[in-house]
């Protein structure tokens, strides 16, 4: 018998009947899971559908989900290299939904964001999925950031952001009674939600429509198929073979890639263009002691500052009672390198050699120290957050959690700001549809984003 292929099913032994063409199902009990977790076997060297998505986040599952939801007749499956979904970018996102402030008017970003917004509050309703619309103060601690603040405030009204107003110190007060400020944007849209939590039940969504979902698949090749010896046309009707480390193999027309950190290495296994570049950065937050926690009600946010690539440290209030703060942005060493020492050689290579790394590093010198500065003293951050809550103290705060985002660069070292799909040529090119760059707001924007990949994926494939 062949290496089992695990996978995720959402309704093993439905009237649909197992794991199409030749894959026995046997349900593992005792999981505590919103699905039960299925094992299948091997019964046949492949296994077929019209449309693979490489990638069990967020954004990979809201896509599977919005193109079985429209082509219920299509057999869809995911495959992700982890046992488990969204635990990478989406497990460790900050669980804010973003209003669509910060972009650039007409970006995809900006329209992505208004409308997913809009999309997952709806979704969270109808799905009994808990959430808080707590709102979001930008807030101005500085006379010299004032204009910055009210140009930001103008190209939220441009965006369409719903509800903002310009408020002062007064006003702060009443949303923030701890917190400083000569003036701020408030952005009463602004919730926050667990993402992972609405990525399992995208996946639940997915799976109960007929989809497939196959964890511990590690994506190694991405060729043409071969007619096989037995005259099978399985080579002319499903040309694209997908093989893991494992040497497992799945074939199917047509491919969607939402491989986040791997974006770029997945494009090129396929043939396509690898750039951009993805360079991971890695964001640590602190975590406000309980005992501290009446000091922040809301979201509140520094007013950005135009010659940095991000947004800078900020609180940020989560579903389980807890306050995040930071994060902050440092090089990561390794793509999923969530400790500061976690290093891959093959990583920081890729990083070095293919990227614009070095000049992004010369561009933003004294950002970058100042990063790093603050990664390694506390006190470095808690100055930073005394500016808009002096009553914090180091005493107050411990180590938490950290992210690592995956960042798309290009050769001259500039960050690639706005979301990124692309395709290529050729016989495996022109079946594939790559998402190269889908930085935060992507969780905000999932179920946006996922629209218009089902729509491209219909105009460009013919479904």
């Amino acid at each position: 018998m062949a290496p089992a292929l695990r996978y995720l099913s959402g309704a093993c032994g439905r009237a649909r009947g197992g794991f199409p063409g030749g894959f026995s199902v046997a349900c593992r009990p005792g999981q505590a899971r919103p699905w039960p977790l299925c094992q299948g076997f091997r019964r046949a060297s492949t296994r077929s559908f019209d449309v693979i998505i490489i990638g069990g986040g967020i954004v990979g599952l809201a896509s599977a989900r919005a193109l079985i939801l429209r082509h219920p007749a299509l057999s869809i499956g995911v495959l992700e290299k982890e046992k488990d979904l969204a635990v990478h970018q989406t497990g460790h996102n900050s669980g804010v939904i973003h209003s669509g402030i910060y972009y650039k008017p007409e970006s995809l970003k900006a329209k992505l964001c208004v409308q997913g917004a809009a999309l997952i509050y709806e979704y969270c309703n109808q799905k009994g999925i808990s959430y808080k619309q707590c709102g979001k103060l930008i807030v101005a601690v500085e006379q010299e950031e004032i204009p910055r603040l009210q140009a930001l405030y103008e190209r939220g009204l441009q965006n369409g952001v719903q509800g903002l107003r310009l408020i002062q110190q007064e006003d702060i007060k009443k949303k923030e009674p701890y917190c400083r400020g000569l003036m701020a944007i408030d952005c009463p849209y602004t919730g926050i939600v667990d993402y992972r939590q609405v990525a399992l039940s995208f996946a639940q969504d997915f799976q109960e429509a007929g989809g497939f979902v196959l964890t511990n698949f590690e994506v190694k090749g991405i060729e043409m198929a071969k007619e096989s010896p037995s005259g099978s046309k399985d080579g002319a009707k499903y040309p694209i073979v997908i093989r893991n480390t494992k040497g497992e193999e799945v074939q199917c027309q047509y491919v969607v890639t939402c491989a986040g950190l791997y974006s770029d290495r997945i494009s090129e296994l396929s043939g396509c263009n690898p750039d951009p570049q993805i360079v991971p950065f890695r964001g640590d937050y602190l975590l406000l002691k309980p005992e501290k926690r009446y000091l922040v009600k809301g979201n509140i946010y520094p007013v950005p500052d135009s010659r940095f690539p991000f947004l800078g440290v900020h609180f940020t209030p989560r579903m389980d009672g807890s306050i995040w703060l930071g994060p902050n942005a440092v090089l990561a060493f390794k793509r999923e390198g969530y400790k500061p020492f976690d290093f891959s050689a093959r990583d920081v290579m890729d990083v070095i050699i293919k990227s614009g790394l070095i000049k992004l590093v010369f561009q933003n010198f004294s950002y970058g120290v100042n990063e790093m500065y603050k990664a390694c003293f506390l006190s470095a951050t808690v100055k930073h957050l005394q500016k808009f809550i002096p009553e914090i103290t180091v005493s107050d705060i411990l180590r938490g959690p950290a992210g690592v985002r995956a960042q798309a660069l290009d050769r001259d070292g500039n960050l690639v700001e706005d979301f990124v799909f692309d395709g290529g040529v050729g016989a495996i090119g022109s079946r594939i549809l790559h998402v190269r760059n889908a930085p935060s707001p992507a969780a905000t924007s999932s179920l946006a984003i996922s629209g218009m990949i089902a729509d491209e994926v219909q105009q460009r494939f013919k479904l």
